[in-house]
């Protein structure tokens, strides 16, 4: 007992301290789970028994896939056939391909080698979805093109379980580099539980088929009488149990049939994403997603054998980096094919180029039906996990490269601007086209520009006429008539875009006045040095609009409610100006001592004439 609560906090303790540190230096959570299971495993060697603890850190991965599928409709999926069948369908089968022929070349049997070109064609879901939400790369041409295709791995992962026992002992011969023929010396694991041992290849098939029409019906008719039954023993913990059970169940579903248990979960999901209990599911299963994937990526780390590394590590890199190389090649090409420019042809390549967690299972299935020997099957361990390592490192990359590539908008030429007017509203999204209606209902012309090709041939459709273009380019600011014009509003998508908007106009044009959109307070002070001279906060006006409903429903009348968020509202845009000559340039406000303290004394300054407000209104209503 003692030892395994020591092994828990080992764990912890290293998420703990190294995931924020990673997080902070730019390098996302997984890289800082991967490098902290390396330090507690095969650098301090802290931690034993990493396998046995991967098969339950699996699990975070089986739920990411279940919470994939609730956010999934059918028709959704339906909608996305053509990129799941044909862009997904064709990294697989070009990527599997490619890697049996070397490995072929190689002197490697040709069973052993498909093998291998299943393994390396899948990728990595848990690090590649996780890095996706991270960075707010998942609603990009790019991120929803990797999307599909690690979608369509998954599922390929069924027909793989099915093929991989037909590769069996014959098959699972290799040529060593003296060319003498080496047979698998891996024999059959015990499998525990099982619905398909010793059963021929077409009564697996049936009971596998079986298997997934019971999950998609128990979804289908058992999902809502059972949640209807919970739901009256006004026992919140219950739903908890019931969301577990669903996972627990269909995963043990799963392995009794010999599949994968994330595809059965995923499959669940999307029969249950129409269900009315849909968002009680996912916040139920949410946190212990979270933590069972970063305990899996941990247990990726600490299952590094450095011996076998440190044996051969030029080989290992070399076979990790041509690995990369080779599926990142293929991903380009199908990018192109499929109309991926830029940024998001390099984010859908370098997300997609590493293997996948699912590799391990698959190699695991091959060593126990023969299908390999158990040093080739290590040193495909081995290079799964180098990948997946990489990959984090990848990201950074995209991150790095991604400026010197042009989004297709970026590489049509800007429209020639042939007018001018009072007020040039610069962006015109979900902030700017708010703006923009009410000026021109009041009977005032606008000249909008925006560099989002698609945002203004949208607002076309409308007849709402803009130009596109960089706004922060002195030719178009120009052309639009900066010289002449009385306002300009700056409401761009980027705050640094915006920023250097507001500084270049009040350079050229310091007596124009410039409304801004800021995103936060931090942008409130950039802007405010740049010298914009009204800032709107992104979400300022609404939250007080919401704060105001909220005081109305515990008890103030709708006059001091009122009276309440006028108060805050002045005393607050009195705070930020304020505020905004403590401010320092690139130090964080809770670093800077005068900021803390000053702020402290004018949020006690708030209550104060809070309290005031109300309690004059009060006394004038007596």
């Amino acid at each position: 007992m003692e030892s395994a609560l020591f092994q828990a906090s080992i764990y912890l303790a290293a998420a703990v301290i190294a995931v924020p540190i990673a997080t902070r230096l730019g390098l996302g959570s997984v890289l800082g789970y991967l490098l902290a299971g390396i330090i507690i495993g095969p650098g301090l060697h802290l931690v034993s028994h990493t396998d046995d603890l991967r098969h339950f850190a699996e699990f975070g991965v089986v739920m990411m896939l279940f919470i994939i599928g609730l956010e999934l409709e059918p028709r959704a999926l339906w909608d996305m056939r053509h990129r799941l069948i044909g862009l997904g369908g064709l990294q697989i089968l070009l990527t599997m391909a490619a890697i049996t022929a070397v490995v072929m070349g190689l002197g490697t049997a040709w069973g052993t080698a498909l093998a291998a070109g299943m393994v390396f064609c899948l990728s990595s879901t848990a690090i590649v979805l996780q890095t996706l939400s991270e960075k707010g790369l998942m609603q990009t041409p790019g991120g929803r093109s990797a999307f599909s295709v690690l979608l369509t791995q998954d599922i390929a992962v069924i027909p793989m379980l099915i093929l991989l026992p037909l590769l069996g002992a014959p098959l699972a011969a290799t040529i060593n580099p003296e060319g003498a023929i080496e047979p698998s010396g891996h024999g059959s694991a015990e499998h525990g539980m099982s619905l398909v041992a010793g059963l021929p290849g077409w009564a697996v098939a049936l009971v596998t088929l079986g298997a997934v029409a019971l999950i998609i019906l128990a979804g289908i008719y058992g999902a809502r009488p059972l949640f209807r039954h919970i739901n009256s023993s006004h026992l919140p913990e219950m739903f908890t149990a019931v969301a577990l059970l669903i996972v627990v169940g269909i995963a043990f579903l799963m392995g009794l049939v010999g599949l994968s248990p994330a595809l059965g979960t995923f499959l669940a999901g999307v029969v249950l994403a129409n269900s009315e209990f849909r968002h009680q599911l996912e916040s139920d299963i949410e946190p212990f997603k979270g933590l069972l994937l970063g305990l899996f990526f941990i247990t990726v780390g600490a299952g590094l054998n450095l011996a076998d590394f440190l044996r051969e590590p030029f080989v290992l890199i070399g076979i990790t980096l041509g690995l990369i190389l080779v599926k990142g090649a293929i991903l380009y090409l199908l990018g192109g094919l499929f109309h991926l420019k830029g940024r998001d042809r390099m984010l859908f390549t370098l997300s997609l180029a590493q293997a996948g967690e699912f590799g391990f299972v698959l190699i695991s299935f091959a060593l126990q039906q023969n299908v390999m020997t158990e040093a080739f099957g290590q040193r495909l361990l081995m290079v799964v996990a180098l990948s997946m390592l990489i990959t984090p490192a990848l990201f950074i990359l995209y991150d790095k490269l991604s400026a010197k590539f042009e989004d297709k908008s970026e590489a049509r030429p800007h429209d020639k601007i042939d007018r001018e007017g009072p007020i040039i509203l610069a962006g015109i999204g979900r902030f700017g086209q708010i703006v923009n209606r009410l000026v021109q209902s009041s009977g005032y012309k606008t000249v909008v520009i925006d560099h989002d090709m698609q945002t203004i041939e949208l607002m076309r459709q409308f007849g709402v006429k803009g130009f596109f273009g960089d706004p922060t380019r002195p030719e178009l600011l120009h052309a639009a008539g900066i010289s002449k014009a009385k306002v300009l509003v700056a409401a761009l998508d980027d705050p640094k875009a915006t920023t250097k908007l507001v500084r270049f106009a009040k350079r050229i044009r310091p007596e124009i006045f410039i409304i801004a959109r800021a995103r936060d307070r931090t942008h409130v002070y950039e802007l405010y040095q740049a010298g914009a001279d009204k800032i709107v906060r992104e979400m300022f006006d609404s939250s007080l609009r919401a704060g105001r409903y909220v005081l109305e429903q515990v008890g103030l009348t709708e006059y001091e409610a009122a009276i309440a968020e006028e108060t805050f509202y002045h005393h607050d845009r009195e705070t930020m100006r304020e505020l905004a000559t403590l401010w320092e340039p690139g130090t964080p406000p809770s670093q800077n001592p005068a900021y803390v303290k000053r702020a402290r004394e004018l949020e006690k300054d708030l209550e104060t004439a809070l309290f005031s407000a109300l309690e004059a209104e009060r006394h004038d209503a007596a």
